[in-house]
């Protein structure tokens, strides 16, 4: 069960980074609602994953989900433009948790 928190947790920092950068500091507020709302339950999350999981593991797989979501996010929507490169480093992001839950003890 940690381990889907953690994926769920994962993408909601996804959600927050995306909103953080549509607030026009701090001024729009729907934006602003997403972010808190999506940051509190990422943070929420990936605390809970932390009382049985490891922490080292745990935050690399919750930042490297984030992050790959977030640059995907931004290549579909036009906001970043898409190159070979990227998505091969993303997906070597991807292999990288892939290999971090494979050689987890839980």
């Amino acid at each position: 069960m940690a381990w889907i928190i953690l994926v769920v947790s994962g993408a909601l920092e996804a959600v927050w980074a995306t909103a953080l950068s549509r607030m026009d500091g701090f001024s729009r507020p729907l934006p602003l609602a997403v972010f808190a709302v999506s940051l509190t339950a990422s943070m929420a999350g990936l605390g809970w994953a932390l009382r049985t999981l490891p922490v080292g593991t745990a935050y690399a797989v919750w930042v490297a989900i984030g992050a790959s979501l977030t640059a995907g996010y931004a290549m579909v929507s036009g906001n970043e433009p898409v190159s070979a490169l990227k998505l091969l480093f993303i997906a070597g992001i991807i292999g990288c948790v892939i290999g971090l839950k494979l050689v987890s003890d839980h």
